[in-house]
């Protein structure tokens, strides 16, 4: 089979030595820079580093829920969900994310890890934990109107606004070890063209 790649950046040349594995298909990559793979240059300071050797979470770090919403919007899209549905769960997830920002770390910036899984039947899990000063009373946490922050400029409803846009929310937390939250949601597959083919 003749194969053609249009782009050689990181994308076209993997997708261009996944399709050379089969001995069958003759490759051919477009580029319309001078060379491919010249994109790579840009980045690692001209070192072109591809990966980092050690993926621990310890070496990402920032205040920053707007990335947690955009990294899971990415990773969900191969669900295929609806735009409410996806605004529903990057809420809950900002809402998680920013409480450890504010709640977790009163005085400094620490550790926030955010996971998600799809799991068979529609279903998303989203884990939002840090190593923050825990919370020692979960279920009045959860109380609409409840903060440890100021009550100028904290509503005290970021549980109450993440139950309302998830199926489903648990919250396990020991003082002075952190806190975690596990969110999910079921996203109903959409009906497709092809699906009827």
């Amino acid at each position: 089979m003749k194969v053609l790649i249009l782009g050689g950046g990181a994308s076209g040349l993997m997708a261009a030595l996944s399709a050379a594995q089969d001995e069958r298909n003759t490759v051919t990559v477009l580029e319309r820079q001078s060379r491919v793979g010249r994109k790579l240059l840009a980045t690692g300071n001209g070192r072109c580093n591809l990966t980092n050797l050690d993926l621990s979470p310890v070496h990402y770090h920032g205040q920053d829920a707007g990335f947690a919403r955009a990294a899971l919007a990415a990773f969900l899209v191969q669900m295929d969900p609806t735009v409410p549905q996806l605004a529903d769960i990057k809420t809950a997830v900002s809402e998680a994310v920013t409480n450890c920002i504010v709640h977790a770390y009163p005085d400094h910036i620490g550790p926030v890890t955010v996971t998600a899984a799809i799991y068979e039947g529609g279903i998303v899990r989203i884990t939002v934990s840090d190593r923050g000063v825990g919370i020692p009373d979960v279920a009045k946490a959860m109380e609409p109107m409840f903060t440890t922050g100021d009550a100028e400029e904290r509503a005290g409803l970021g549980f109450a606004v993440m139950q309302s846009f998830m199926d489903k929310i648990k919250v396990t937390s020991k003082p002075g070890r952190g806190t975690t939250v596990t969110m999910e949601k079921y996203i109903m597959p959409r009906f497709s063209a092809r699906d009827s083919i």
